[in-house]
């Protein structure tokens, strides 16, 4: 079996409640890890299909940005503020100046 925790995606940065924690989540590695260590509550339908998510795109069933809008949905059902900043190339000021910013 192939695990592939380090595939990207668009990063989500996250704010857990009532820790102040802030991180942001680039890989599927990065994600695991804040579903098994991090994330405020292990039950509820969302998180449930996150974690199964998480691990379906690890072993190459869905890819990373599927997993990315299932990570989303938890993240809003869970009542975590998730970001993403999207970048829309050069002609808007460089690759690292975001564009649009989405909660």
């Amino acid at each position: 079996m192939c695990w592939n925790t380090s595939s990207a995606f668009t990063p989500v940065g996250v704010v857990l409640r009532g820790t102040a924690t802030r991180r942001v989540v680039r890989t599927l590695g990065d994600a695991a890890h804040l579903l098994m260590k991090e994330w405020p509550s292990d039950d509820g339908e969302e998180y449930m299909a996150a974690v199964k998510a998480c691990v379906d795109a690890i072993t190459g069933k869905i890819s990373p940005e599927q997993f990315r809008e299932i990570l989303l949905r938890a993240a809003n059902k869970a009542g975590i503020a998730a970001l993403t900043v999207v970048y829309q190339g050069l002609e808007h000021g460089g690759p690292d100046q975001p564009s649009q910013v989405r909660n």
